[in-house]
């Protein structure tokens, strides 16, 4: 089985990597954030997650049986309030998505968007992504994988907790096809290096950009047509904020 980041837990204590161990969690790369649900957002989960919410199960799925279709396979990591992931389904029908979130006014609101664009092609699953990528989805089964804007954890001492590091990518690069590409998205300099440098180093993986370069951007890539601009992504760049695209291929 794929070596995804687990920890050895102690008491107070965030614990540290070790690789394959079973019956121990790894690092959290996220914080469960207090928020309630508006009116509209519980109305629509609790409607639509019966029809598009995959429980989170220690058993392989098949997504073809899923969508009901053999169709390309995405997963977005992190739907954040799921515009982007809406925008990005609506304007793909012939891809099928499938979306992880933990965040529960982020999957109302997500399904709030899919009952209002008639999405057919998104399913949700609420659950930890590194979870649900080691347990439930099979190795080459991904046309693409997509995480845009994780969880910076701009404090050094808080660098471990960061979504993107080596055994991570190599679990998300054993569930891609070959030419599936793994997309990932952020406004955080140092931490766009270094998910450039995690990615190049995992030897399955092939950068879409060519080089290398000692041009400051050499690496990365132009934002793509289909990932939409965020509201915080327009006003960041209006004030002069810079976004990095990083697109690897499996090989």
């Amino acid at each position: 089985m794929s070596g995804a980041p687990l920890i050895v837990p102690g008491p107070g204590e965030e614990g540290v990597y070790t690789e394959g161990r079973e019956g121990y969690g790894h690092i959290k790369s996220y914080v469960r954030r207090a928020g309630r649900m508006s009116t509209a957002q519980e109305k629509h989960y609790a409607e639509m997650m019966p029809k598009i919410g995959l429980a989170y199960a220690r058993q392989t799925i098949d997504l073809a049986a899923v969508f009901g279709r053999a169709n390309p396979k995405i997963l977005e990591i992190g739907t954040g309030m799921g515009e982007t992931t809406a925008k990005i389904a609506d304007a793909n029908r012939d891809n099928d998505y499938l979306g992880v979130e933990v965040h529960v006014p982020g999957v109302g609101a997500l399904c709030k968007q899919v009952a209002e664009r008639d999405l057919g092609n998104l399913r949700i699953c609420q659950h930890d992504a590194v979870e649900v990528v080691r347990y439930m989805l099979a190795e080459g089964s991904l046309d693409g994988i997509h995480v845009f804007f994780p969880d910076p954890w701009h404090k050094a001492r808080h660098n471990k907790r960061r979504l993107i590091q080596p055994p991570f990518v190599a679990l998300l690069a054993s569930r891609l096809k070959p030419g599936g590409y793994l997309h990932c998205a952020t406004d955080w300099d140092e931490y766009a290096h270094q998910m450039l440098d995690v990615l190049s180093d995992e030897p399955s993986l092939a950068n879409t950009v060519d080089g290398p370069s000692v041009q400051p951007m050499s690496g990365f890539a132009p934002r793509p047509e289909y990932r939409p601009l965020t509201k915080f992504e327009k006003r960041g760049l209006r004030l002069g904020h810079g976004v990095w695209d990083i697109i690897f291929k499996k090989r």
